[in-house]
């Protein structure tokens, strides 16, 4: 194109210094219509060039995006639970949202803007040395100081862009965990405190766009200002040249266009230098997570078939990042078909044991037997299949209450007559009956609008959904009152039939119909067997019952 233009100068002048005679309005007019069609042309096929690169390019590296983030997404699902004691949830999200996009600007924009300063650099630089290598020197003296210049302020802008980063991420963690926690800020009156803390959490967000804004204002002028010295330089060197007769008016205007052209390939060295930073940087990250061992894994050939009875041979246990034993030379067994109690003071380990039989951990030493074969030889997704479990901590998603039943489900075996049975044996259903769209009620993030025994309820409907062969219920009656406990407990005991329990309390009038006892402290096991027998030793077991029974 700026041949073009050279070419039209040329004729141009050429037409001037034609006597009047010889000069024709139609002959200008046809050659204006003739440089005018070519260069509408080659603006068009520049335009057909750009769109294919970018679908090219750039639409691959969003394709890269994509099987990236579920390739991270699938190793999440994937890791063990000690991962995620380990790693802070909100280092977890950026990883698979922040670092990916970084990597992505790499592969898409970066690679682009480098192959068209390549390309861009190899014919205009031949162009211009073609025409007049002296003023193709003057001409892109000032380019390299522009590059040097945008590397500069780029790395300034990207940590810039960091602490505005963390600033938000701040505020959105403050929010969020403000909000997940507003029964208890409105509970305890801390509504201004925290409206204080908010305004001073956005002044610092508040300064880091500033600072970033700032920085921001230099990088147009920085580039404005070279290419106008550039153009400047071409224009009074070539002046020069002009009047010495070296180049011609259209040389000089063809220099002027090429060096605009060559511009923002310059100016994008900076700039693709410090992606490619970044995105090394993000990438090493990924590769951190994506290159974790999975510590619960399936041994080769597992077995798939999950009955018999479950034995704790000398089983002791450390989570991940602790020296203190949550479980201590531990041995019991678990008949099959049976209802077994398990209590003891908060920390002893009750819920140890619950995560060790659904594998989301592995002992630390001894062996867990199923069926007296090591749990480890079992197929992790059929063991965890089998088993219909309750936590301590109760989880809903912010989702309506039939699909929170229903959770644990295949697609095809989601019947409502099912979700409504299932609701109904965990005591629940005349509650959900009560809401305005019954099952369709929303229940909005972690169930926040239930109250903690609504929650435990839908919770042990979730679990008994399944009929699982075994089924773990941990602690998941502590919220509801004793006539309810009674209700669901004889609704359990029908559902129980010939599988196997495990029911984990505090409360001794929750586990008192249970096939065998164990009392746990400090991680040990120190009395095992049935209500009465634990009540006829009058050793802790006992204790704990006058106690609770004179609580009364």
């Amino acid at each position: 194109m700026p041949s073009v233009v050279n070419t039209a100068t040329d004729n141009i002048m050429e037409y001037a210094t034609l006597p009047s005679a010889h000069k024709s309005e139609k002959s200008i007019v046809t050659i204006a219509l003739y440089l005018a069609g070519i260069y509408i042309f080659l603006s068009f096929m520049k335009g057909v060039f750009l769109f294919f690169t970018r679908q090219t390019i750039i639409v691959m590296s969003r394709l890269i995006e994509y099987d990236l983030k579920n390739e991270i997404y699938e190793k999440y699902q994937a890791l063990d639970m000690s991962f995620y004691k380990s790693n802070k949830t909100g280092d977890i999200m950026n990883r698979i949202s922040e670092d990916v996009s970084k990597v992505r600007m790499y592969l898409g924009p970066a690679i682009m803007y480098s192959i068209n300063l390549v390309v861009l650099f190899v014919l205009v630089i031949g162009f211009m040395l073609k025409i007049n290598p002296t003023l193709t020197f003057y001409a892109l003296m000032p380019l390299p100081i522009m590059s040097f210049l945008v590397y500069k302020v780029s790395r300034i802008i990207n940590e810039k862009s960091e602490n505005v980063q963390k600033s938000q991420s701040k505020l959105s963690s403050f929010v969020q965990e403000k909000i997940s926690g507003i029964r208890v800020l409105k509970a305890y009156n801390r509504n201004q405190h925290f409206i204080n803390e908010f305004k001073e959490e956005t002044y610092n967000y508040q300064l880091a766009n500033l600072s970033l804004a700032r920085t921001n204002a230099l990088f147009m002028p920085v580039i404005i200002f070279l290419i106008g010295l550039s153009t400047a330089i071409t224009i009074y060197i070539g002046g020069e040249k002009a009047i010495d007769g070296n180049v011609d008016v259209g040389d000089i205007l063809q220099f002027v266009i090429y060096v605009n052209m060559l511009t923002w390939p310059f100016a994008s060295v900076g700039w693709v230098t410090s992606m490619v930073q970044r995105a090394a940087a993000s990438q090493a990250r990924l590769n951190e997570f994506l290159e974790t061992e999975n510590k619960i894994k399936n041994e080769s050939n597992p077995i798939k078939k999950i009955e018999g009875d479950i034995e704790f041979k000398n089983v002791s246990f450390k989570y991940p990042g602790s020296n203190i034993l949550a479980l201590d030379n531990v041995s019991f067994k678990i008949k099959e078909g049976t209802v077994v109690g398990i209590t003891g003071r908060t920390g002893c380990g009750k819920s140890t044991i619950a995560n060790l039989m659904c594998r989301l951990y592995d002992v630390s030493d001894g062996v867990i037997l199923l069926n007296n074969k090591d749990l480890k030889l079992y197929d992790v997704f059929a063991l965890r299949t089998a088993f219909g479990y309750v936590p301590q901590e109760v989880f809903l998603f912010s989702d309506t209450i039939f699909n929170n039943i229903s959770f644990g489900l295949k697609a095809n075996e989601v019947v409502e007559y099912k979700i409504v049975k299932a609701a109904k044996d965990a005591c629940v259903y005349d509650n959900i009956m009560g809401f305005e769209n019954e099952f369709e009620t929303k229940i909005g993030e972690k169930g926040v609008t239930l109250s903690g025994g609504q929650k435990q309820r839908l919770s042990i409907a979730r679990a008994i959904i399944k009929k699982p062969d075994y089924m773990i219920f941990d602690d998941c009656l502590s919220a509801v009152d004793t006539t309810t406990e009674e209700q669901i407990l004889k609704n359990l005991e029908r559902i129980m039939v010939r599988k196997t329990a495990i029911i984990i309390g505090h409360r001794i009038s929750t586990l008192k119909n249970a096939t065998k006892i164990l009392l746990f402290d400090n991680g040990k096991l120190i009395e095992q067997g049935s209500h009465q027998e634990l009540l006829t030793n009058k050793k802790d077991y006992f204790d704990l019952y006058e106690r609770q029974f004179l609580a009364k």
